[in-house]
Formats: C-alpha cells, sequence, structure tokens
C-alpha cells in the first residue's frame, strides 16, 4: 500500500552504498514498503488505545461538539455520534448513514477514498459529504437535505446524492447575502414575501433559524424552515454581534457550533496533539522485525528515517490505516471490475458466435451460387 516516493529511494541509495561499504546485506524497496506499512498500522493501533483509556477524553466530554449535518448537540443508543479519525468532522449514525460504527479508527466517505472534495452546492469547504453516482462529484449532506430538488438515493446509507440536475437555472444564479458569492445553489427565506437567499452551510455557520418540523402531511414526514438575517428570530448572529467579535461569513466553515471560541483549547484537541508528538513510542522494533521476518538492525534504520519523515509532516500518518469503511468500498470497486470483467467476455464471446454465423451465413450463399450455376449449365 505504502509506494516509495524519489526522497525515499534517494535515501535508500544512499544507506545501501554504506552498507555494501560494510559487507553488510542490502535493503531493497519492498522491504522498506513493508516496514513503514508496519510502523504505521503499530503507531495507529498504539495511538488509538491511548486515546481509548485516556481520562476524561472522548465525546461525552466535549460541550460543544454538534453534528455536522443536523447541527444538533444530542445522541441517543443507535444513533450516536462518531468522529472521522483524518478531518475531526463530527456526525450522527442516522445523518451520514454510518449503519455500524467499526472497531478501532473511522474514516468518512471521502477521508476513506483519499480525496478531498468540494461541494457542488455551496463554496464552503470540508464537512460531511457524499458522491453523487458518477463518484466524481461531491456535496455537503446538509446542502442535500435542505435544497429542494435534490434527493437522497438510499436514505439508510445517506447516498449517494441524486437528482442535482433538476436544480432550476435560477436557483444557481441566486446570490447568498452572507458569503456575497454567486455559486453553488442558494435556499430561500421560508418568509412567502422574502426572497433572500443563502447556502445552507452559510446559514448554519451564521446562526440562522434552520428548523426540522414534523409534519405527518408532508412527502417525507418533516418541513424544513429556513429564515434570512431578518426574519430570523434572534435578530441574526450577523446583525446582534458586537463588532469586537464579527464573524467572517467568507470562512470556509466556522468550528462545530457558533459557541465555540475556545475549542482550540478543549481537552480533545490538547490530548490528541500532545499524542501525536509522541507517536514513536508506540512503535516496538522487535516486534516488527518478528512480523516481516527481518534483521532488527535493518528496521531500526528505516524506523530512524521513518521518524524523521513523519515530523517533517507535521507528525501526520504517512499511510492512512485501513478501516472497515475502507475495505468495504475497495470490495465494491473489486466487485465492481469483475462485473466488468464478466460482461466483456459475454459481450467478446456473443461477438464470436455472431462471427461464426457470418462466416457460415457466407458459405452457404456461396454454395447456393456454385448450385445455380451447375444448374443452368445442365439445362
Amino acid at each position: 500500500r505504502y509506494d516509495l516516493d524519489d526522497l525515499d529511494v534517494c535515501w535508500l541509495d544512499t544507506i545501501n552504498m554504506e552498507r555494501e561499504e560494510m559487507s553488510l546485506s542490502l535493503i531493497h524497496e519492498w522491504i522498506m514498503e513493508r516496514i513503514f506499512e508496519e510502523l504505521e498500522t503499530q503507531c495507529h493501533k498504539g495511538m488509538n488505545d491511548m486515546i481509548k483509556s485516556e481520562e476524561g477524553f472522548g465525546i461525552e466530554y466535549d460541550e460543544d461538539v454538534v453534528c455536522d449535518v443536523c447541527r444538533s448537540p444530542d445522541s441517543e443508543d443507535g444513533n450516536e455520534m462518531v468522529f472521522c479519525d483524518n478531518c475531526d468532522i463530527c456526525v450522527h449514525q442516522a445523518c451520514y448513514g454510518i449503519q455500524t460504527i467499526p472497531e478501532g479508527s473511522y474514516l468518512c466517505r471521502a477521508c476513506a477514498l483519499g480525496v478531498k472534495p468540494t461541494c457542488l452546492l455551496c463554496p464552503n469547504v470540508k464537512g460531511a459529504m457524499k458522491s453523487t453516482r458518477s463518484g466524481t462529484k461531491w456535496a455537503h449532506v446538509s446542502c442535500s437535505i435542505w435544497i429542494p430538488e435534490v434527493s437522497i438515493g438510499c436514505v439508510e446509507k445517506m447516498e449517494p446524492i441524486t437528482k442535482i440536475s433538476l436544480i432550476p437555472a435560477s436557483r444557481w444564479t441566486l446570490v447568498c447575502c452572507l458569503c456575497k458569492e454567486r455559486y453553488g445553489a442558494c435556499i430561500q427565506c421560508s418568509v412567502k414575501t422574502c426572497k433572500t437567499a443563502f447556502h445552507v452551510t452559510c446559514g448554519f455557520n451564521n446562526g440562522m433559524d434552520m428548523k426540522t418540523i414534523l409534519d405527518p402531511a408532508e412527502k417525507d414526514g418533516v418541513k424544513l424552515r429556513a429564515y434570512c438575517p431578518k426574519h430570523t428570530k434572534n435578530g441574526g448572529q450577523i446583525e446582534s454581534e458586537s463588532p469586537s467579535s464579527p464573524k467572517s461569513p467568507r470562512s470556509p466553515r466556522s468550528p462545530r457550533s457558533p459557541r465555540s471560541p475556545r475549542k482550540d483549547d478543549s481537552p480533545r484537541k490538547e490530548i490528541t496533539k500532545e499524542i501525536e508528538e509522541e507517536f514513536s513510542r508506540f512503535v516496538n522494533t522487535e516486534e516488527a522485525a518478528k512480523t516481516l521476518q527481518v534483521d532488527e538492525d535493518i528496521v531500526d534504520i528505516v524506523k530512524a528515517y521513518w521518524k524523521l519523515k513523519r515530523m517533517a509532516n507535521f507528525n501526520r500518518p504517512l499511510l492512512m490505516p485501513k478501516t472497515e469503511e475502507a475495505d468495504r468500498l475497495e470490495k465494491q470497486q473489486e466487485d465492481s471490475l469483475v462485473a466488468r470483467m464478466k460482461m466483456f467476455v459475454h459481450l467478446r464471446q456473443d461477438l464470436e458466435r455472431v462471427r461464426n454465423l457470418c462466416y457460415m451465413v457466407n458459405r452457404r450463399e456461396k454454395m447456393k451460387r456454385q448450385v445455380i450455376r451447375i444448374q443452368e449449365k445442365v439445362f
């Protein structure tokens, strides 16, 4: 899974030259890749175990955590809050379509695929996104829920995003009153006489009054109501804030809730940073050497380089951990490839049959023509 880059190859060549001078065995590229994978696996497992064992560390102690989709801080059995271990977004299971919480780490859909998508429907980056059927275009789940023309294919899995093509041209031309950008598709104030438009995520980020009301008369059983700054009951966050603490409407996405400027000092972030800085202590060289059946001195040399490279990467992992989500996506892609291969095999067989049939028809017609010529000669 790990591929050496140019820097790795250059370092390996230098080390091998030194080892060759000392008449030691050379380190092959595939061995270095396997050592990197093993070190990353050990490090990830050790950090996760440490996080679980830290007292006072977790969602239940963080008052500012809200779901990125519904913006509710509440959770219940069977619908827990789940954090992505890479981008740190938080979602309810039902809001993001997480049917089972995987053991160990969890990655959101975008992080599992290793992409950094942009939303088709708003200019705000980050946040909980899902892809369309093609897999190349993405949108926030919250945008998909609030824009009336857009739909979600499977509500249990909350994907894929569908019917974006049904959004009328008039909605694409609306200008957001909060970020002042004509990008994506805006919603409008629910007051009938008001036509003020704003992006869904801009509305959430700026504290607009956006309600979900249960209504059996509606098709989906819920009624969505969003109000502009003028008609927001609390006067709108933009108008009521003091000049000393303005909230920039153009920021990509504010912290998880408007009340969390102290989020940077939260116990969760502090403990995570401390654990990340001590990543090397979660790696056991002897165990890695036994697992890979490699000399321990080779693992030590590669570990020293791995440590420096990871520190240069701001203590971030060099290899994303495999999770159930990633495994499931990989299996789906493999199944899709197998299905396509079977289709091509059947197509080739059908074409071969057609070719044989054409050849036989051609022979039959030639024989017919010969018979006719012989009959003409005889009679």
